[in-house]
């Protein structure tokens, strides 16, 4: 008989978790690691108030607390291997260690979704500025969360974004320039002079309001005539249509994401980036940025943190998806960023 875990929450007691006989080993090791995990933190939080604890000392105690908790999570996924199940086992984990999880600012906003979607603005800058904003334990599950392999992997990413930016923009003037779901647009101000000096236009597009907003205060002291960097609220997904793209902004010279496109299913991403390689110019270039599910662990994202929207892709995921857009493979070049995590593909029109 198929075993169901049934997963309830009553407002008045705990939430009640229960599974049918198949899964029930998986389940109970998974529990009694819960508890274990939740009981040291308890433990590591009084001996971080106490005041005696060296730093180095309690972080590495973190890391190896999760680590462990995350493996037996692993397992579980591994054995159960039903997705019914395995969602709502990692809502049980959250809500059970959200307790003491949730001191922790970065743990705390990528369990909640602030401004209502994962992968915010906000949430980027927190990682972009690799600085720990709570106290006590929670400090250092900053320190923790903010040192995860794919953390680590967008400051790279953004870093090589920056690079490949630079590269275009200053081998022609003039260029029309692309950013699609473009966020605060930290790779923007960090490029001011090369814009300035190349005389590029560019369009940032997102659907976040706050997000062009932040954007639009940090680059208003940069000294750039009005045209050369716009912020236009606009649904990228819209953009599948080539029609509506032409007639909305016309052909560029340079369009590119980093992490949006990891968010789209495959067939509906297919459609977008044939119809924003159509957008380019001759000579034009679509840059586009995954994250590569062979080269960091999910379970920080799945378990820790609420933050499954970003499709599990592998590089043969990603050459499939550019071909069947249409992409010539000779005309595609790929590089990553410093950790190896991020994956650049760089398509020549």
């Amino acid at each position: 008989m198929k075993s169901q875990l049934k997963y309830e929450v009553n407002t008045e007691r705990d939430a009640i978790w229960s599974v049918g006989e198949e899964q029930e080993k998986y389940t109970l090791i998974l529990g009694q690691a819960i508890e274990r995990y939740m009981e040291e933190l308890r433990t590591l939080e009084r001996r971080i108030a106490s005041g005696e604890v060296e730093e180095d000392a309690v972080l590495g105690e973190i890391v190896a607390l999760n680590d462990t908790i995350l493996k037996v999570c692993a397992q579980f996924e591994e054995e159960v291997k039903d997705e019914n199940v395995i969602k709502a086992t990692r809502s049980y984990f959250r809500k059970r260690t959200h307790p003491l999880l949730s001191k922790s600012y970065a743990i705390n906003r990528i369990r909640t979704w602030p401004q209502g979607y994962q992968g915010d603005y906000k949430t980027l800058e927190t990682v972009y500025r690799n600085t720990p904003m709570s106290d006590g334990i929670g400090y250092y599950l900053d320190k923790y969360t903010l040192n995860w392999p794919l953390a680590n992997a967008l400051r790279g990413r953004l870093e090589k974004l920056t690079e490949l930016l630079q590269e275009e923009i200053s081998a022609r003037q003039g260029l029309k320039v692309l950013d699609i779901a473009c966020g605060s647009c930290r790779e923007v101000s960090m490029l001011v002079p090369d814009i300035k000096q190349s005389k590029a236009q560019f369009t940032c597009i997102d659907l976040d309001g706050d997000a062009l907003d932040f954007a639009v205060n940090r680059l208003a002291h940069a000294d750039l005539a009005p045209e050369q960097v716009t912020m236009t609220k606009y649904n990228a997904l819209r953009m599948f249509d080539y029609d509506i793209a032409k007639a909305e902004f016309g052909p560029q010279d340079v369009i590119y994401s980093v992490g949006y496109f990891d968010y789209l299913p495959d067939d509906f991403l297919v459609k977008l980036l044939r119809s924003l390689y159509q957008l380019l110019n001759k000579g034009g270039k679509l840059i586009a940025a995954f994250k590569d599910a062979d080269r960091y662990r999910a379970q920080e994202y799945h378990w820790i943190a609420d933050w499954d929207g970003f499709v599990q892709r592998t590089v043969k995921d990603f050459e499939r998806i550019l071909g069947a857009a249409g992409i010539p493979a000779d005309k595609i070049t790929m590089t990553r960023d410093r950790t190896g995590v991020i994956v650049f593909y760089s398509s020549t029109k």
